[in-house]
């Protein structure tokens, strides 16, 4: 019988639902059941695609091109899981499949509602995942009596009672107040919480307690009394120097066990040694190397998460501590990049801070610094090179100067019949051919990513570089180490006679791992702490 445990937030967001949601998905992964995570978020956007990263974070994108919640990437990377468009559901998604189905005739004689039609068709969302699976956890974003959950909760409530209790069970993440002045916990916003939890038909089987300190003795009784719980199920979440010590510290409090008896599944320990030792080395790492990241939403890190989470990736493997420095590219000035032993560039979309970036990039490959540039990077490497190396000042990007009549980076031909936001985009995995001894290659290669001479990776750009300028580029010291094995696009390029001078037009971060830090990562911490590769 298929399994659901949801994860739901109470009087605030930001609460670290996902976190939660992929710490218990870790331990029951562990405990070698077949586990994968769905997020319902209760915007009407049909996808997190177009919007702002200050509002949401960065965009993950999945292998099959879906443009979901930054959520999937911390489940993605906790469980060392493959997601889709199936594991994503928005309040938008839901709306425009139930009106498309009753354009093409679906509801005929019926008028269309939220119970049953809205609230069947989120049902029938979530059980078409979770049909392969022991257990689905299904994260719903937001907090408990927001005007646009209704849809979700009541399809949650209804599948307890169509699947039965011992099926279903409700997780609920809740902040407990710490007040300076009289140096006391108060409970009080946790009972509220509770209450609304009820007042929708709904019941709490857990409780997790966001705090930053240790709770005192009483709280937990007192937490139990008033929301009609047993207290072994009031679990705390504290503040955590590295969120990879979460599965520990919830396994250590019994989450695994509560969740396996509650579903009546015989219990199994979970083995969770690999992670540990992984997470000690994020904790005591032995040594240390400085790396500036300069983006245009450099101020806000979970416009970059896939990339911080990366180097934390790679930190881990190598045993040496990343001291991550963010600019943002608008006050990145020539020579800023001095003071630090590495320089990494994530991606983004547009022209603002165009100068800072070029700047930045040029102060590495002068400064023999190493360098790891994603998407646009990779872009504005080949601008830079070819304007400061090869003497052409006048080469751009299409995105920056569209009427420009020497665009390095432009559309392709069969772009142009659909320049809308997202006609043109690539989206998804894409396999790339690898050109043998150079540094890209030799590092897939040592983490055993090379089939037949390809490699694959996520993509989410619109814009190549231009063909017309490839036997120039291959005729210098810019090396085309990776191409689009359908189209011959390149993919990834590299600098001759450089410590690490790496770009890629792919998203690598989507892709790393604790246990499975990503090649390109790897690459320049370890060159940022010996610069001689």
């Amino acid at each position: 019988m298929t399994k659901l445990l949801f994860v739901t937030g109470g009087v605030v967001s930001w609460l670290g639902k996902w976190i939660t949601a992929a710490a218990v998905g870790k331990l029951l992964q562990s405990a070698w059941y077949a586990v994968t995570i769905i997020k319902m978020d209760p915007y009407l956007n049909v996808d997190a695609g177009t919007m702002s990263p200050f509002r949401h974070g960065e965009v993950f994108v999945t292998d099959d091109g879906a443009e979901t919640d930054l959520d999937l990437g911390h489940y993605e990377r906790f469980l060392d899981i493959r997601l889709s468009h199936d594991n994503t559901l928005t309040s938008g998604k839901v709306y425009s499949r139930v009106l498309q189905k009753e354009r093409d005739g679906w509801y005929l004689g019926d008028d269309i509602q939220v119970i049953p039609h809205v609230v069947n068709e989120v049902k029938d969302a979530i059980l078409k995942v979770a049909e392969e699976y022991d257990i689905t956890i299904v994260e719903i974003g937001g907090t408990i009596g927001d005007i646009e959950w209704p849809h979700f909760t009541e399809a949650a409530r209804q599948l307890r009672r169509d699947l039965g209790k011992e099926n279903v069970l409700f997780a609920h993440v809740v902040p407990i107040i710490y007040l300076w002045f009289s140096q006391e916990f108060k409970t009080k916003p946790i009972q509220h919480s509770h209450k609304e939890f009820t007042r929708l038909g709904l019941q709490e089987d857990l409780m997790f307690v966001r705090t930053p300190y240790a709770l005192p003795e009483g709280i937990t009784d007192k937490i139990s009394l008033f929301c009609d719980m047993a207290s072994d199920h009031i679990v705390t979440n504290p503040d955590c120097d590295s969120i990879y010590e979460l599965p520990q510290i919830f396994l250590d409090q019994g989450v695994d066990k509560i969740i396996q008896d509650h579903f009546a599944l015989p219990y199994r320990q979970p083995d969770i040694t690999n992670r540990q030792e992984k997470t000690k080395n994020i904790l005591h790492a032995d040594q240390t190397v400085s790396v500036a990241m300069v983006g245009k939403y450099a101020e806000l890190q979970d416009s970059y998460l896939s990339v911080v989470e990366a180097l934390k990736h790679a930190w881990a493997y190598e045993n040496i501590h990343v001291d991550l420095h963010t600019i943002e590219a608008d006050e990145y000035h020539a020579g800023d990049l001095a003071e630090y032993d590495a320089l990494l560039i994530p991606w983004w979309f547009g022209a603002r801070g165009i100068d800072g970036k070029l700047l930045a990039i040029r102060d590495a490959r002068e400064m023999q610094k190493p360098f790891l540039g994603i998407c646009l990077w990779l872009q504005l490497a080949v601008i830079e090179f070819v304007r400061d190396v090869l003497g052409q000042s006048d080469v751009t990007s299409r995105e920056f100067d569209p009427q420009s009549t020497s665009c390095i980076i432009d559309y392709m031909p069969w772009q142009s019949d659909d320049l809308s936001k997202g006609g043109t985009m690539r989206l998804g995995s894409y396999t790339a051919k690898l050109l043998p001894d150079t540094k890209i290659y030799h590092l897939y290669d040592e983490f055993d990513l090379i089939v037949d001479g390809t490699i694959t990776e996520r993509h989410r750009h619109r814009f190549e570089v231009n063909p017309d300028y490839y036997s120039q580029l291959e005729d210098s010291d810019l090396i085309i180490a990776a191409r689009d094995q359908q189209t011959w696009l390149v993919e990834h390029i590299e600098l001759h006679d450089h410590p690490y001078r790496v770009a890629t037009q792919a998203h690598p971060e989507f892709l790393s791992r604790l246990e499975k830090p990503h090649p390109l990562f790897v690459g320049l911490v370890r060159a940022g702490e010996n610069p001689i590769i």
